[in-house]
């Protein structure tokens, strides 16, 4: 695939004149403006969103550029995202969303999708945690099983385990999603392995309206894993690994649910193998774990890419770091190619992004000052 022009390349995201009365929200990969209540009551009339009168909509933009170790990484001759990344991502999830929907899973927050790269979302309380399943033993899990640790996440893991081996089951390894202050035994620092004992313990800490709401967030990971898995499977893809996030939202009856937010079951939240090679002994990755990979092998010393004590280093060293060209050229082709192969569509990339959203959000919503 051949390097896009810079503009094609979706990198700042937090500066559109999107009319908002709060300020935005700026992830590592995506943006978020709250729109105020008249133009939120207005888009859920225009629009017929199902959603009560007084819900609070926003514009959610994803960018191109790329995080890993929790930092955004840039390459030389001023790159500063990976061509195709932000569209493909959508595309897969919207797939996923669709298809949730379709086999009767929980419903998601999103409302609309005006551009390839722009979602219409509702309003959610979310679960402060990152739901994660894991199929193999791979990644941080293999890590502290290799340095001979036999509990994860409060379970334990059989002994005799190689890396990269299918695990005898499917297990939900909770992490925390953001940081979790004045909770004994759980460090004030984001993105913490926890038990499942933590959150019974701590359930209105992680924003659990009840306890046995805990189930069924661990039933909606488990459905989500099983059907995305399974279809993957029919493109002889193997999804080894993925990461789901829930929050609460009212709906036209005024009952408190829970649903899927954010991203599903993309190469960023997920890690995702060659079937067919894995079958013959190599893991071949179509996800973020190929751009993880090539960091590793790039620094030397790359402890202050694992290790949470240096994430201070580690942000110095992200923002100081021209990466090699054939990074980004190799992850535009990973990020396109994977999301044609589960969407069966062509993943069209627009050539001036940053126009096209004005122009729609302007002309179609009228949230444009």
């Amino acid at each position: 695939m051949e390097f896009i022009e810079d503009s094609s390349i979706l990198a700042i995201t937090d500066d559109f004149p999107i009319r908002t009365d709060q300020p935005i929200h700026k992830g590592k990969v995506r943006s978020v403006y709250w729109l105020n209540r008249k133009d939120s009551q207005r888009l859920i009339k225009q629009k017929k969103y199902k959603v009560p009168l007084n819900t609070p909509l926003a514009i959610m933009i994803i960018s191109d550029r790329i995080s890993a170790f929790d930092c955004v990484w840039y390459g030389k001759n001023n790159i500063k995202g990976v061509p195709g990344k932000g569209a493909s991502l959508n595309a897969i999830s919207n797939y996923w969303f669709k298809l949730f929907k379709k086999n009767n899973l929980a419903d998601n927050h999103i409302l609309d999708i005006p551009h390839p790269l722009v979602w219409v979302v509702r309003k959610a309380k979310p679960i402060m945690i990152e739901g994660i399943c894991r199929r193999f033993i791979t990644g941080s899990m293999w890590r502290s099983y290799k340095d001979g640790k036999r509990k994860f996440c409060g379970l334990t893991l059989p002994e005799d385990l190689k890396e990269n081996m299918e695990l005898p089951k499917l297990l939900v390894t909770p992490s925390t999603k953001g940081i979790i202050k004045g909770v004994p035994g759980i460090p004030e620092i984001d993105d913490i392995h926890i038990t499942r004992e933590n959150i019974e313990e701590n359930f209105s800490v992680f924003n659990f309206l009840k306890m046995e709401d805990i189930s069924q967030y661990e039933k909606l990971l488990k459905e989500g894993f099983s059907l995305i898995s399974n279809r993957l499977a029919n493109v002889k893809l193997t999804l080894v690994d993925t990461k789901f996030e829930f929050g609460y939202v009212t709906d036209v009856y005024g009952k408190q649910k829970l649903l899927y937010i954010d991203e599903v079951g993309t190469p960023d939240s997920s890690r995702i193998w060659d079937t067919q090679a894995y079958q013959m002994g190599n893991t071949v990755e179509n996800s973020k774990e190929k751009f993880r990979q090539l960091l590793l092998n790039y620094f030397v010393d790359y402890d202050i890419l694992l290790n949470k004590e240096r994430v201070l280093e580690r942000k110095q060293l992200a923002l100081n770091s021209e990466l090699p060209v054939y990074f980004f050229q190799k992850m535009s082709k990973t990020y396109v190619d994977v999301a044609e192969i589960i969407t069966g569509s062509r993943i069209a990339l627009a050539q001036k992004p940053r126009k096209e959203i004005i122009q729609i959000l302007k002309n179609e919503y009228n949230i444009i000052d």
